[in-house]
């Protein structure tokens, strides 16, 4: 009976710098499959393709700080979901976390607008109510998990719907003007419960909340007594209750905080950037921060580049497609060639091919 060609071994610790080194060796090769196509497909110099995407992201200081604070949303959503992923708790619902967020956020702007003058006691009511609202939708499938063991993916899934249509339907009802089907800029005139701006920029507080919330998040999972435990039973639930931890505590305690930060980026979107509430504001970010939280292993430090990475070939992309009239589609093939690449590098970070020798076996 003839040996096996090769076989697949798993690698065991495999060093840091190596593991970077074969992203980028991953992100070079899928740079090099992009030119062959882009040839192939439209006959533009893939060099000049690479400089609009630059220009796309990075051309001028208004695309840099729109590019910037792309990169804090998605950022901060990513760390949202990040401690529940670490538990191995499935959370698939940062969109509408977010989204209930920026609903309670929008909901005190307008509602509690008519009674509160003082901007820094609206500022605080709107934090108080966006990050409860994301909490109690964080909490809500955390408490089903822990008590009779639900399906964590379908239920927060489900629960983004839930949000979507709460939105939509409250737009309805402080629609501007009636039968627009939209709110507008909320508060446009006296600028109540818009978060200030600091050096006259828009963005820069949303990215100094971010920068902070990724330190103290990195603090929390490698040397908190809680971040030990969530640690533990993403390992395995039986070690943990073996170890005297409370799992189901732990889960609803983190999803808690999940969907507290989840909450947080929602009023920093209404009440910072976009000052208006709409079915679209999360834009498919809580999904993409899954990607982002799961290609930088959980580590919130690693995910400002995996973050920008992904920022920058969604804007590169659009650049692309209005530069030289191409329809969006192309820019997605570049974007899910790159992603594949650096998905499918992983593979070789975890386990190694083995070729057998030739000859007895002794």
């Amino acid at each position: 009976m003839k040996n096996k060609l090769f076989h697949i071994v798993k690698r065991e610790g495999l060093p840091w710098y190596m593991a970077w080194l074969i992203r980028g060796a991953a992100l070079l090769l899928a740079l090099l499959v992009c030119s062959i196509v882009t040839v192939l497909v439209t006959g533009l110099n893939p060099l000049q393709v690479y400089s609009t995407m630059f220009y796309g992201a990075f051309g001028t200081a208004r695309k840099t700080w729109v590019t910037f604070q792309k990169l804090a949303v998605l950022l901060g959503i990513s760390l949202a979901v990040t401690p529940a992923f670490k538990m191995r708790f499935w959370n698939i619902g940062a969109e509408g976390q977010v989204m209930i967020g920026g609903l309670a956020c929008a909901a005190c702007m307008i509602v509690l607008g008519r009674y509160i003058q003082s901007n820094v006691l609206m500022i605080l009511i709107m934090l108080i109510a966006s990050v409860a609202a994301g909490a109690i939708w964080g909490f809500l499938p955390a408490f089903f998990k822990a008590r009779w063991n639900t399906n964590e993916t379908l239920f927060t899934l489900m629960m983004n719907y839930i949000a979507i249509q709460l939105a939509a339907f409250f737009i309805i009802v402080w629609e501007v003007p009636k039968g627009a089907g939209k709110i507008g800029i909320i508060n446009q005139s006296s600028q109540l419960g818009w978060l200030p701006y600091i050096g006259g920029k828009q963005y820069l507080l949303v990215i100094l909340v971010v920068a902070l919330l990724t330190i103290a998040l990195h603090i929390y999972l490698k040397y908190s007594k809680h971040g030990y435990e969530i640690a533990v039973v993403g390992e395995s639930e039986r070690t943990a209750k073996y170890a005297g931890i409370k799992v189901e505590r732990v889960i609803i305690r983190t999803m808690v905080l999940s969907g507290a930060i989840c909450g947080l980026m929602g009023m920093l979107l209404v009440g910072g950037t976009d000052h208006t509430l709409t079915t679209t504001i999360v834009g498919g970010r809580g999904f993409t921060a899954v990607m982002v939280s799961w290609l930088a292993k959980f580590n919130p430090i690693a995910m400002i580049f995996t973050s920008l990475l992904l920022v920058f070939l969604q804007l590169g992309a659009k650049e692309i497609a209005s530069v030289y009239f191409l329809n969006e589609s192309f820019s997605d093939i570049l974007m899910g060639i790159i992603l594949f690449f650096i998905i499918g590098c992983d593979f070789f970070i975890n386990y190694k091919i083995q070729f057998q020798k030739h000859g007895k076996e002794a």
